[in-house]
């Protein structure tokens, strides 16, 4: 893994990190907000900058839905932010969940006694 992937794992980590605790700390609107932008670029660095960009093109339904969530939170309605924002989530990254479950079925051993 090089150098790039690492940071966007980081900056993944972090943004997950900073929504958890903006939504634990009744929807601070920056913890939220500053989540939003880490878990962005960290996506973009993970996938790389064109693939990203194809990711959100691909998708009208969830990008709309992921960038209107991520509006409504700058806004000042982060509670509805962070519902359009996790529908929008769940849309786009849908296609990865049923690969992820696979690829981790396959490497972690599973011993039955």
């Amino acid at each position: 893994m090089d150098e790039q992937k690492k940071v966007g794992v980081g900056l993944v980590g972090f943004g997950i990190f900073f929504s958890f605790i903006g939504v634990i700390l009744f929807f601070d609107r920056g913890l939220l907000a500053l989540g939003n932008i880490f878990f962005l670029i960290g996506v973009a660095l993970l996938l790389g900058w064109s693939s990203t960009l194809q990711l959100f093109k691909r998708n009208y339904k969830g990008s709309i839905s992921f960038f209107s969530g991520f509006f409504l939170i700058f806004v000042g309605w982060p509670v509805l932010g962070i519902v359009i924002e996790l529908y929008g989530s769940f849309v786009l990254f849908s296609f990865s969940i049923s690969h992820s479950i696979c690829w981790m079925a396959s490497t972690i051993p599973f011993h039955v006694l």
